[in-house]
């Protein structure tokens, strides 16, 4: 994976939030605009400021211990890559955590932008004191150990919407904001980045237009052609 500051996609997407990079894969028939649903933001604040993660997919498996897979025989922390964007998910739902605060610390330490837990994780306080970004489904107390392992680690994932699982492979882009999080497949980006820039200007267009007391309907003829 390239590191985020030498990624052109990465310093591109800086400039947009996760509804613009929606709107564009919305426009590329992408279900859901990428949207994995229920995932909002707990650290460094609940659902405030101005915290932005993009960085590329670095995924985690976990299942059921009796689960036929071999538990991963490293721990998936150790790994991850510099400017890559922790995702971690569980084919079973269930109300332990699969993440903590140690976690987080060693992802710091090896330059991960951030992580995103399709569950619960713990340790809230910890995580906010590290000031490191945290977007999942919940929060809870207990550790995935008693009931459930890792089995694979870099490999796809899934998440599940209302039209059916939306797959998150190792390397694509995740943005996260204060919207929620978007994925975006790495072979789209490039496709998807001047549909940003040309929903983004005609949405300040429109803007503009509207506060002068153009009405909206007038604006959307005018400027979304």
């Amino acid at each position: 994976m390239t590191d985020q500051q030498e990624d052109p996609i990465i310093k591109a997407l800086q400039e947009y939030t996760t509804c613009d990079v929606s709107d564009a894969l919305c426009k590329l028939k992408v279900p859901h605009g990428g949207f994995l649903p229920g995932l909002t933001m707990w650290s460094p604040q609940r659902q405030d400021g101005n915290t932005k993660i993009i960085g590329p997919a670095y995924t985690v498996q976990y299942a059921p211990l009796d689960d036929p897979r071999p538990k991963h025989p490293s721990h998936y922390i150790d790994s991850v890559p510099a400017g890559a964007v922790v995702f971690v998910t569980t084919i079973q739902q269930t109300s332990n955590a699969l993440y903590g605060g140690l976690m987080s610390t060693r992802a710091k330490a090896l330059g991960a932008v951030g992580s995103v837990i399709n569950g619960r994780f713990r340790d809230l306080q910890e995580q906010r004191e590290l000031n490191y970004p945290v977007f999942a489904r919940g929060v809870g107390t207990a550790p995935p150990g008693p009931v459930l392992k890792v089995v694979g680690v870099n490999i796809p994932v899934e998440v599940e919407a209302d039209k059916g699982p939306i797959t998150i492979n190792p390397g694509d882009y995740l943005i996260g904001d204060v919207n929620g999080v978007v994925v975006l497949p790495k072979e789209l980006a490039e496709k998807a980045l001047p549909l940003m820039a040309k929903q983004v200007e005609a949405d300040s267009k429109m803007a503009v237009e509207i506060q002068k007391g153009m009405t909206f309907t007038e604006a959307s003829k005018r400027f979304r052609l």
